[in-house]
């Protein structure tokens, strides 16, 4: 075997190591959002991983998925004024997660962590239910899919929304579920 042949054979094993921790990821091409322009996140890798709900409707299919990930960026960037959707990434009840600002951008989901995290959550309001459980294992893969890149620490802390700022998100249920998730911090 040549060289190149070596190296791209040892290339695929290690791509296979990391798609493999990584959940479907839908980008923002396909789930058509809308042009923006976000600033990058200045601390990398993120040393945080702040969780939300959208408190909104849930989703089970790619097509309904989508028209939430509009629904919300259009909330975003036309309510709130902001540059784009808020979340670096949301999780569907498909099993799929949806690319929002994307690794290494700054988000506006959480002041105080904004330039420090990467927002992730879920679609959907988990006040007295959990997400199911292809929501949970893509939200968990994720989590693992960016440390994995580089784009989260490896010594990353999982907060969940309101332990950044007075809210009820991401929920009683969900936030009752993510605080038994590795690398949980209790003390924020």
């Amino acid at each position: 075997m040549n060289k190149f042949a070596t190296v791209l054979v040892l290339a695929s094993i290690c791509l296979a190591g990391v798609s493999a921790q990584c959940p479907r990821i839908v980008t923002r091409a396909q789930w058509g959002a809308r042009a923006a322009s976000t600033s990058q996140l200045p601390i990398r890798p993120a040393p945080w991983v702040v969780m939300h709900h959208t408190a909104g409707a849930s989703c089970t299919t790619d097509a309904a998925c989508a028209q939430q990930m509009r629904n919300i960026q259009s909330f975003h960037m036309d309510g709130n004024g902001w540059a784009d959707i808020g979340y670096n990434f949301l999780v569907g009840e498909n099993g799929a997660a949806y690319e929002g600002r994307g690794w290494g951008r700054q988000g506006a989901h959480a002041p105080g962590y904004n330039d420090r995290s990467v927002g992730m959550g879920v679609i959907g309001t988990f006040t007295n239910a959990i997400p199911n459980a292809a929501a949970r294992t893509a939200a968990r893969n994720l989590i693992t899919c960016g440390v994995s890149l580089g784009h989260i620490a490896s010594n990353y802390w999982l907060i969940g929304h309101r332990q950044a700022v007075a809210t009820a998100c991401p929920g009683n249920a969900f936030f009752n579920e993510i605080r038994t998730w590795p690398r949980f911090n209790p003390n924020v």
